[in-house]
């Protein structure tokens, strides 16, 4: 009778440790991995006006000399969004850049405060005449005024709050309160 009750207390304690142990193992595979920070290659979806674009975000330094440069093909609502993290005067060009594009700047409230085109490939610099701007956006050429986003659009800050968080930045670093 020993030997029966002492087998019975050792079977139960296996027991115990192997679903110890499967049940460790189970948490630590339904845990779910670490996601990478987005890039600028990635797409975010952010409101200008009443208009929703697919935006990629020029940031760092390498992104923004980088820009928009050799690319042939950009969708009707595709865009590429500079974001500073202090307000400045603006100045972009079109070196090696194919499309014409219309470049919108924005003020720190997210407010569009002027719009110019670009012509392709023209190294001459577009600057804004205000000199307090933190967001500049690169759309086709006709994009605003074919969807009738015009000065005093406001470009959602709160979606970029979410999409700066996304590439691993935060949105604080740029003036932005989430």
């Amino acid at each position: 009778m020993f030997w029966i009750s002492c087998r019975r207390v050792w079977s139960a304690i296996a027991l115990a440790v192997i679903a110890a142990v499967g049940l460790a193992g189970c948490g630590r595979r339904s845990a779910a991995p670490e996601a990478a920070p987005k890039t600028v290659a990635d797409w975010f979806p952010i409101a200008v006006g009443a208009r929703t674009v697919r935006m990629q975000l020029a940031i760092l330094p390498a992104e923004q000399t980088q820009g928009l440069m050799g690319r042939a093909e950009l969708g009707a609502d595709d865009g590429m969004l500079f974001v500073y993290a202090a307000p400045t005067q603006m100045s972009f060009w079109m070196r090696n850049t194919p499309r014409p594009l219309d470049i919108g700047f924005f003020d720190s409230e997210g407010v569009l405060r002027e719009v110019y085109p670009l012509r392709p490939f023209d190294e001459t610099p577009v600057r804004s005449i205000d000199p307090r701007l933190k967001y500049a956006l690169e759309m086709n050429q006709g994009w605003y005024a074919g969807n009738g986003v015009r000065t005093g659009a406001r470009l959602d800050l709160r979606a970029l709050g979410a999409a700066l968080e996304a590439r691993g930045m935060s949105p604080g670093d740029f003036g932005l309160v989430r």
